[in-house]
């Protein structure tokens, strides 16, 4: 996914309209556990809660602004990563709207597997060489358990930041675990941020909020 058209064209906008024009600011992995702790109706509050996130009107607006692009991956084990929804470029909120119908509609890639956040993280990495020209590399982690397979999840953090991709999450206390401490001690960035869903239900309003700061951020 190119913007090198938009890079050129953005300055003469900004000249005509005296408007910033934000092309190409945001690359947004949004990954979602699909893990043996996550039931099936866990799993459809984390579906409804991204489709509402991308139709809220202050997201569409800050998503079509940046021409950000988002991917949504599913994760569980130490070989279970899928690229469910490619990258995609909002562009309009048309864009917008057909980016949270394919959320909402999206099938469970796993079920009955562990759970392995820094090979998530590593999958999601790799995403990022399809979208070179993005100034903000982001990655989200949603989860309500810790590691019981795969990798270092401190190892795979620190290859993200070497990278220049910052790691945020959504902690999800419904395990009777610490996990938003374990977030902020092993997975996010130190420019990251994590923000805690006290139960599965809370997901929605708390995958809204953590959206909508990562693009203020960019925005200013």
């Amino acid at each position: 996914m190119q913007c090198n058209v938009m890079r050129i064209i953005a300055p003469l906008l900004f000249a005509v309209f005296s408007t910033p024009v934000m092309a190409c600011e945001t690359a947004l992995v949004l990954t979602i556990d699909v893990s043996n702790s996550i039931d099936p109706a866990e799993y459809k509050l984390q579906t409804i809660g991204l489709a509402e996130a991308l139709r809220a009107p202050e997201i569409v607006n800050a998503l079509v602004r940046q021409e950000a692009t988002l991917a949504v991956v599913q994760w569980s084990g130490a070989d279970r990563q899928e690229l469910s929804i490619p990258w995609t470029q909002v562009r309009t909120s048309l864009d917008a709207a057909r980016l949270a119908d394919q959320s909402q509609q999206m099938p469970r890639a796993f079920v009955l597997s562990d759970t392995a956040p820094a090979e998530a993280i590593m999958f999601s990495m790799n995403l990022f060489s399809q979208v070179p020209d993005y100034k903000n590399k982001v990655i989200d982690v949603s989860g309500d358990g810790t590691p019981n397979s795969g990798s270092e999840t401190r190892q795979a953090r620190r290859a993200a930041e070497r990278a220049g991709v910052t790691i945020n999450g959504i902690a999800i206390e419904s395990m009777g675990l610490s996990i938003t401490s374990f977030f902020k001690q092993a997975i996010i960035t130190r420019n990251g941020f994590v923000i805690t869903a006290r139960t599965h239900r809370e997901y929605p309003d708390a995958i809204r909020r953590k959206i909508l700061r990562e693009l203020s951020q960019v925005l200013g």
